[in-house]
């Protein structure tokens, strides 16, 4: 209440502070007929004001300010794959009955174009990913994202994340795989049918991982060239990642 009395008391004083400058004109030149030319001139002019404050500004700025939310959730997503999401990721690719298929496609190198990006992107929607429980180091995995757990909750508290659902799925998605794993006593000999059905939850991290994965490393390619050109040369799902420049 109180802010909207201030408002209104704000608006008549400017309303006030207006009138007597009006008056002032007219005592000092005594032309009623300039001042209701200028007037109603300049209320004419506010409706084209309000179209570029309202509208055109106001986008303006709300672009920016998309933007600015972008760029910070991108440092969180980079900050995803640099603790935990590029070892996951071929971790579960060393887990692929059809490994070689699926490393062809997302095999990101120098190359790559934003078409490229955007098919693959597109395919990795429809990919047939099937994990073999066989080659799952069910204890190392579920080691690897108890240690990781701490950020993981950091991650999701991040109100910037709000506006990126995608991640956040995948967020989720690691959540139920760490929760699933750490729910069993022992992951030795498990039954076939528990096993099927954890291979199925790593599928689903698989999945979402390799598409924020495929967003990332476009981000990278165009804003920090950099950072891209190290992760080109080390990520996992190539046959010899080497930091080494050759």
């Amino acid at each position: 209440m109180k802010r909207y009395l201030r408002l209104i008391l704000v608006a008549a004083a400017l309303v006030a502070a207006s009138a007597a400058v009006y008056t002032l004109h007219y005592a000092f030149f005594h032309d009623a007929h300039h001042i209701w030319i200028y007037l109603v001139g300049d209320i004419a002019f506010v409706p084209i004001e309000v179209l570029l404050v309202a509208v055109v500004i106001e986008r303006l700025l709300a672009h920016r300010d998309r933007r600015a939310l972008l760029e910070k959730m991108n440092m969180v997503i980079g900050t995803f794959f640099s603790e935990l999401g590029t070892d996951l990721l071929g971790e579960l690719t060393g887990a692929l009955a059809d490994r070689e298929a699926v490393v062809d496609v997302l095999s990101v190198n120098g190359d790559w174009t934003a078409a490229r990006y955007r098919r693959t992107l597109k395919g990795v929607e429809t990919l047939e990913i099937r994990i073999d429980p066989d080659r799952l180091d069910l204890a190392r995995l579920s080691e690897r994202l108890a240690s990781q757990r701490g950020m993981l909750v950091r991650l999701l508290a991040n109100p910037n994340l709000l506006e990126h659902e995608a991640f956040t799925d995948l967020l989720w998605a690691v959540f139920h795989l760490a929760d699933e794993l750490a729910a069993r006593p022992t992951l030795a000999d498990l039954p076939e049918a528990d096993r099927t059905h954890l291979a199925g939850d790593v599928r689903r991290v698989y999945r979402r991982l390799a598409a924020q994965w495929l967003r990332y490393c476009e981000h990278l390619q165009k804003a920090y060239p950099y950072i891209f050109s190290i992760v080109v040369r080390t990520h996992p799902l190539q046959p010899n990642p080497s930091p080494t420049v050759t």
